[in-house]
């Protein structure tokens, strides 16, 4: 078992390495700093959890709607392909959290809680629409 842990353990360390040298994910803040940025190729599928109405009011351009709220959200969820990237925001982090929870119990490998939306929009450099 340690003759195959050791060189798994080495190409994921170089394969971690070698994301951090490809292109540019920095991103300059509002006061100048620079930090870190998700693109939204990396966030794949956007998915806000929020109510019909809280998403008409605004939400992440691109974002699908699927409110965990609704008594069909795990059927909505489940036509989705469990290995897809997936970014799961909505107003506060609580609901996004949940459904992230949810997706991961349901077999999806790539989900990521973006939290709520004003966070999401930062982190994945998407703006917020109406």
């Amino acid at each position: 078992m340690k003759k195959v842990v050791a060189p798994v353990l080495a190409i994921t360390m170089a394969a971690f390495a070698l994301a951090g040298c490809s292109g540019d994910n920095q991103s300059q803040s509002a006061d100048g700093n620079e930090a870190a940025a998700t693109s939204v190729v990396e966030a794949g599928t956007i998915i806000d959890v929020r109510t019909p109405e809280e998403f008409a009011e605004g939400h992440l351009q691109d974002a699908v709607n699927i409110d965990i709220n609704d008594p069909g959200f795990e059927d909505a969820i489940s036509e989705l392909v469990p290995n897809g990237q997936y970014t799961v925001y909505c107003r506060s982090g609580n609901r996004s959290a949940q459904a992230t929870a949810l997706m991961e119990q349901m077999g999806f490998t790539n989900v990521t809680d973006a939290g709520g939306m004003e966070a999401a929009s930062g982190a994945l450099d998407v703006e917020i629409v109406k």
